[in-house]
């Protein structure tokens, strides 16, 4: 399946340099422990690379078929997911979430206070559908700072790790008792709203989450090793997970064999749950920019693609203008957001190569892949390493890769 450099129009230069970066800067001196690249143009892999170790502590050497906790590139999945059943006319995004979870009818926005004692006012408006797709629903996650995330974290809504043995209903129950950080549509805000898309993918098609995700997406695609767990068979395969300690050496977070990814979960995270090869990911990839097919399987139709890589923050706003916390940095110049996706908005702003249009989302491990329509390519880079604000991998990436597109 591979192409040459020929076909895909890339400087074979381009990616040995970007292959030699990877080892020199972050391999060698164990800033990480390995990588897997995949870029693909035209419909094609053009570069396929496994460098580093799969997990330094067992001796196990990268490989390009290595699984790894994609954490928040599970979005645009769960995004996919939901917009599956509003190309069924089940719902309109302007409908009200309330019409699916009753008993959010009258959620409260927080005026003041801490946990417990919250001072709240009703919103000024209904969350609706949009808002949970787009991160403008007033959710947040809680192991963020603030007050109203003290009470996330003590009504135990924080992230897919802390919920075994709880369900999503579990979840929404909890949250229907807290408020929400603003009113819907005032600000953008990173939460566990993909998590509560999960949920309605649920409600809305009478399927477990993780049944519809496989018989409607997973299955049809061909993405043979992306799911909610990693099977016994396939746990050799996990790449282990690491963060720099205190002393500036690598830790594993995870020792081999205890790893929350090797049960079969309860909690079934649409926001972060998900486990995937390279491949795989490249698979969904593919579909979205083929339009919504791949190999002749239609998973969504083209106008709908359309509407969800387009910038949904009010008077295509940037995100950097519309979020809060660290969302609302300089680093988010330039980027909007559609339903599932951040995207390219202005260059200049971004202060990067690449292309207006473009689409993408990160994960909390350093995974980070991109969607380029007017190059026609898939950038998918997989590491395991947190937190996943140390260093900027997509841009260094863009700055090697884009040059070495010569035809």
């Amino acid at each position: 399946m591979s192409a040459t450099v020929g076909q895909t129009g890339i400087s074979i230069e381009a990616l040995a340099r970007l292959d030699q970066h990877f080892l020199a800067r972050y391999i060698q001196p164990a800033q990480i422990a390995g990588c897997v690249t995949l870029i693909a143009r035209h419909g094609e892999i053009a570069h396929l690379s496994a460098l580093g170790m799969m997990d330094r502590e067992r001796g196990r050497p990268m490989s390009a078929d290595a699984i790894f906790r994609i954490y928040s590139m599970s979005k645009p999945i769960t995004s996919v997911a939901l917009m599956m059943l509003h190309e069924r006319g089940v719902f309109q995004l302007s409908d009200p979430v309330a019409r699916f979870i009753p008993h959010w009818r009258d959620l409260q926005v927080l005026t003041g206070g801490d946990y417990p004692a919250y001072t709240t006012t009703p919103p000024d408006r209904p969350m609706t559908m949009r808002d949970l797709l787009s991160h403008q629903s007033g959710l947040t996650y809680g192991f963020m700072e603030g007050p109203l995330e003290t009470g996330y974290f003590e009504h135990q809504v924080y992230r897919a790790g802390t919920m075994r043995g709880r369900d999503l209903q579990s979840m929404i129950d909890r949250l229907a008792e807290l408020p929400l950080k603003f009113s819907p549509g005032d600000h953008w805000n990173y939460g566990v709203s993909t998590d509560v898309c999960g949920y309605l993918v649920e409600v809305i098609s009478g399927q477990r989450f993780d049944t519809y995700l496989h018989e409607q997406i997973f299955d049809p695609l061909g993405m043979v090793d992306t799911g909610f767990h990693v099977p016994v068979e396939n746990t050799g395969r996990l790449a282990a997970n690491y963060e720099l300690g205190l002393d500036n050496q690598l830790h594993q977070l995870n020792a081999f064999g205890s790893d929350q990814f090797f049960e079969e979960p309860t909690f079934l995270s649409g926001g972060g749950g998900l486990v995937s090869t390279a491949r795989d990911y490249w698979r969904f990839c593919q579909m979205m920019l083929n339009g919504g097919q791949l190999d002749g399987v239609r998973i969504l139709g083209p106008r709908t693609i359309e509407l969800m890589t387009m910038n949904h923050l009010p008077n295509n706003r940037e995100l950097s203008a519309c979020a809060l916390g660290s969302w609302s940095e300089s680093a988010n110049d330039g980027i909007g957001f559609g339903l599932g996706f951040a995207m390219v908005l202005d260059l200049p702003r971004a202060q990067n190569v690449g292309s207006v249009g473009e689409y993408y989302w990160e994960g909390s491990a350093s995974t980070i892949f991109w969607i380029d329509p007017t190059e026609d390519m898939i950038v998918i880079f997989l590491t395991q390493f947190m937190p996943s604000d140390r260093f900027n991998f997509r841009n260094q990436i863009k700055q090697v890769l884009y040059p070495g597109l010569v035809a």
